[in-house]
């Protein structure tokens, strides 16, 4: 058995998934597990400051909260770095707490024994 799950994202702020991968981040800290999302593609603009204010689907909580709230119990926010500089994003350009890192570190994660969700 395994206590970590790596969650990987590839959709923005245009879809629902976003709000739908976040929801069960948070389950997932709430079931005990240590969790990553490593955010490929559109997701990377999640992470932008003010680009999660822009995703809200009723019944679940804004995206901002639902980040959060991940953050703030220790989830650990990846962004790809290639997705990063395509869209020439810098780090600034982030909400805090967003790390610009490799697949290498989420593979890491899956080596050890990590469950995978992707959206």
């Amino acid at each position: 058995m395994t206590n970590k799950l790596v969650i990987l994202m590839s959709r923005g702020i245009d879809s629902e998934m976003s709000s739908v991968a976040f929801t069960l981040a948070n389950g997932a800290q709430t079931a005990e597990m240590e969790v990553f999302v490593f955010l490929t593609s559109a997701a990377v603009d999640l992470v932008r400051k003010r680009g999660q204010q822009m995703t809200h689907v009723p019944p679940l909580d804004p995206l901002r909260t639902l980040m959060d709230s991940f953050l703030s119990r220790g989830g650990k926010i990846w962004a790809c770095p290639p997705c990063v500089a395509s869209r020439g994003y810098e780090p600034t350009d982030f909400i805090e707490g967003v790390e610009i890192k490799g697949a290498s570190a989420m593979f890491e994660q899956v080596k050890a024994g990590a469950a995978t969700l992707s959206f």
